[in-house]
């Protein structure tokens, strides 16, 4: 007899250890999770964006792609917003999702996707609907091939609910495929003559550097040129140690204040990140005058849609490489700025209420947590401050998100803390995630519970959208309603997904509830009330 669609199927998932599965079962999806085999694993997820975010995580931290399970149109307009943050991310994953079955997709019955290829658009890199039962594995195949290949990121199958039990013609093709693109040689050679010669060189470097592992490179090549190191704008993974000498900050995202950064510098050269991600508009030049712009990135959109700058379709750590062995090494140094600004110093100043600053209280945490904590934020408002707090100096210890779209974090969490667990490392994670952004994805609690993940969620209760509030203050738009939170018990909320969940008020506090979270099988939430401070927005 014949294999099904099914089996050979997940025979071919096998071969590629594509044996979890992050989840939100539908009807449309029965048909593909019947008779589960035993040798995988289903993660669930009780909404379709923390699948997303969760497997998300789990990619990033093991540095492969992930498979994600959720069900038809419904299903995946749930998950757009974590689609279009794992598409800025560059994190490979497979979506899959159900369709009804093929005998009434004409008459467009309840719940179908009508235009499957379309819906996730333009947040996949890949959208397809097989147009036979029998080309489903080939497209699985194809789906894998396509999130692994520069630039990473999510790609999408509809699949028709009677397609799993049909006969397959034959097995799966298992194919290899390349995560690296080689830079030009020529090109090497020019930008290494132009950084060699440059009076003030800067670099800029983004989070492709370090999804590449490629932080040992970065320090060569700015230890060679003796230059300073920026972050890009932000950027969603640290590309370099925040301890080291040369290190300068982070650029600001808007136009006129990120020129005046690098004001005094001849040459800079962006390595593995988008030239550059803005958000409020400043007006002002895109650079200073004098300056000259070179740009390194594995992904042509971002070459091709840079304003300035010289570019090259490279990854991004074979370019440093290439770029160190053959610059000539400087002894004079770039000037490097300072690295805190008006933003990180002001929320550090104590308020007249009595909370803990975010400051304060992120400064504790740094204390309380083991040196090797996998850091993750979503707080938006005040991120400048954890970030002053606790320099990231060891690579894979800090994330957060690439698009601004909130409720990302928790179920990232989750997803870390599961690699970490099937890792052995075992590193403790603590997330940062404020209280308004916590509401868009806490659910993702539960599965952290379920899956008995020792995660410490910390909460900086603020009872406000701050970041709008830094916003309304940029745009000059006071009077916006919607902007407070109150009412909210986090405690209670969290205790109702099965977690420990506790609130501190001062830092001897925080500190013992660190210290008691360290020791659980599963996951711990922290509410924390801080100062209601409106940090500026640059």
């Amino acid at each position: 007899m014949a294999e099904t669609i099914r089996q050979v199927t997940f025979n071919l998932l096998r071969q590629l250890e594509l044996t979890t599965i992050f989840g939100n079962p539908g009807s449309t999806e029965e048909t593909f999770l019947k008779d589960f085999p035993k040798d995988f694993r289903y993660i669930q997820v009780l909404h379709e964006a923390s699948a997303v975010g969760a497997a998300d995580g789990y990619a990033q931290a093991t540095r492969k792609p992930a498979l994600v399970n959720v069900h038809t149109s419904a299903g995946v307009c749930n998950a757009m917003s974590n689609i279009l943050t794992a598409s800025m991310n560059k994190t490979p994953l497979i979506i899959t999702a159900g369709n009804q079955t093929r005998e009434m997709l004409l008459m467009e019955p309840w719940l179908t996707n009508v235009q499957p290829a379309e819906l996730p658009k333009p947040w996949v890199k890949w959208s397809y609907e097989p147009v036979r039962a029998e080309d489903v594995p080939a497209a699985i195949m194809q789906a894998y091939a396509m999130a692994l290949q520069p630039p990473a990121g999510p790609v999408f199958l509809s699949i028709p609910l009677d397609d799993w039990d049909k006969p397959a013609r034959d097995k799966a093709v298992l194919r290899s495929v390349t995560r690296r693109i080689g830079p030009d040689p020529a090109r090497i050679g020019e930008f290494a003559a132009i950084l060699s010669q440059a009076r003030s060189p800067a670099l800029i470097y983004g989070a492709a550097i370090a999804r590449g592992e490629g932080w040992q490179q970065a320090v060569k090549l700015a230890e060679k040129l003796n230059a300073p190191v920026w972050a890009a704008p932000a950027t969603e993974r640290p590309p370099f140690p925040e301890n080291h000498p040369l290190y300068a900050g982070v650029l600001p995202f808007a136009t006129a204040p990120l020129a005046k950064k690098l004001e005094g510098h001849d040459v800079a050269i962006v390595i593995g990140a988008p030239v550059f991600r803005y958000y409020p508009y400043v007006p002002g030049p895109y650079l200073p005058e004098g300056l000259r712009l070179l740009h390194v990135s594995d992904d042509p959109g971002e070459t091709g849609r840079a304003p300035v700058g010289d570019s090259m379709v490279s990854d991004p750590v074979l370019a440093l490489e290439a770029l160190a062995a053959h610059a000539r090494p400087r002894t004079s140094q770039s000037p490097a700025q300072a690295q805190s600004t008006p933003a990180q110093q002001a929320i550090g100043q104590r308020k007249p209420d009595g909370l803990l600053t975010p400051r304060e209280l992120y400064m504790t945490l740094r204390e309380a947590a083991p040196a090797d904590t996998v850091l993750v934020a979503e707080t938006p408002s005040n991120l400048g401050a954890l970030r002053k707090a606790w320099p990231i100096s060891t690579p894979d210890s800090f994330y957060t998100f690439a698009s601004g779209s909130l409720g990302w974090g928790l179920p990232a969490s989750v997803g870390l803390a599961l690699a970490e667990r099937d890792s052995r490392r075992n590193r403790p994670v603590l997330a940062v995630i404020g209280d308004g952004s916590m509401q868009y994805s806490i659910q993702g609690l539960w599965t952290a519970a379920q899956q008995g993940l020792p995660v410490l969620f910390v909460i900086p209760r603020n009872g406000q959208y701050a970041i709008l509030k830094s916003f309304a203050a940029l745009e000059n738009t006071p009077g916006v309603p919607g902007l407070d939170l109150p009412g909210l018990d986090i405690v209670s909320l969290a205790k109702g997904y099965g977690c420990e969940a506790v609130r501190a008020e001062t830092a001897e506090d925080v500190r013992k509830a660190c210290a008691e979270a360290l020791t659980r099988p599963g996951p711990t939430v922290l509410e924390v009330p801080i100062s209601h401070v409106v940090p500026p927005l640059l």
